[in-house]
């Protein structure tokens, strides 16, 4: 079987996408894993299926619709730098304008275009308002308790403050994401503020692991520093794959680069 796709990343955390009506109809948590993967797969860290027109994804206000499988098969409600790769296919097979409302598995959301040029694209996304479930909470580790942020950003987050990134990260962001208190698994990002209009961010995300970037991850780390009274908006998140910018009103706004980078067909067994 054959499945087209579209390969495209926002800042480095890259996406399959797919129309929906190319996609087989059982299976897809298995396709996703297999095209995902890295090694014999065409790689990334999630698979999205895309829809557009007036077959049912218009309905109220909407131009388009996502599903987002995780690299690992698992479903995830939203992925900001996910539905900006999306805006982006949309608008380069025309069926957005500079304008796009996406409905997710977080309600729809509104993409702005900033700039084109060629396949890469500027866009600012609204992400929504942020939800603080707790502001500091301590979290029972192997190592010992850990104090974090939780929130709710459209998925699920968990902020944790360092002062550096010199330890084991990424194990303790693999205790974090499927800790017991998270019965439906977290986001983790692991937050060093440089001063009151920049942090420094890792992520390790739900179904995927350590990427170079987050949308999502992103406004949970703004918001959370926020939060704590170690940063003001407008917020510059440096991440592995370069800034992200955002700024934190009654709703936070998140400005990003979406690139589409190849195109091809998967050749499913």
């Amino acid at each position: 079987m054959r499945i087209p796709f579209t390969k495209a990343h926002g800042a480095q955390n890259d996406f399959l996408l797919t129309w929906r009506k190319d996609a087989p109809e059982d299976g897809r948590a298995a396709i996703a894993r297999a095209i995902c993967h890295r090694h014999t797969g065409v790689g990334a860290d999630g698979w999205l299926l895309v829809e557009a027109g007036p077959e049912g994804t218009a309905e109220g206000g909407a131009d388009g619709s996502i599903q987002l499988y995780n690299s690992d098969g698992s479903m995830a409600e939203l992925s900001g730098n996910g539905t900006r790769c999306a805006a982006a296919f949309l608008m380069r097979h025309g069926c957005a304008a500079e304008v796009v409302r996406i409905r997710t598995g977080a309600g729809i959301k509104t993409l702005r275009m900033l700039e084109r040029r060629g396949l890469l694209f500027a866009i600012e996304m609204n992400m929504g308002r942020p939800e603080i479930a707790a502001a500091r909470f301590s979290l029972p580790l192997a190592a010992g308790p850990r104090e974090v942020t939780l929130l709710w950003v459209g998925n699920p987050q968990c902020a944790v403050l360092v002062e550096n990134f010199d330890f084991d990260w990424r194990a303790m962001g693999a205790e974090i994401e499927s800790h017991a208190h998270f019965p439906n698994r977290t986001n983790v990002s692991f937050v060093r503020p440089v001063n009151e209009h920049t942090i420094d961010v890792r992520f390790y995300e739900r179904g995927a692991g350590e990427t170079m970037s987050s949308g999502t991850g992103s406004t949970g780390a703004a918001a959370a520093a926020v939060a704590r009274g170690l940063a003001k908006s407008p917020v510059r998140v440096l991440t592995p794959a370069g800034p992200i910018d955002l700024r934190l009103e009654q709703e936070v706004y998140l400005t990003g680069p979406a690139e589409i980078v190849a195109e091809g067909e998967f050749l499913l067994a």
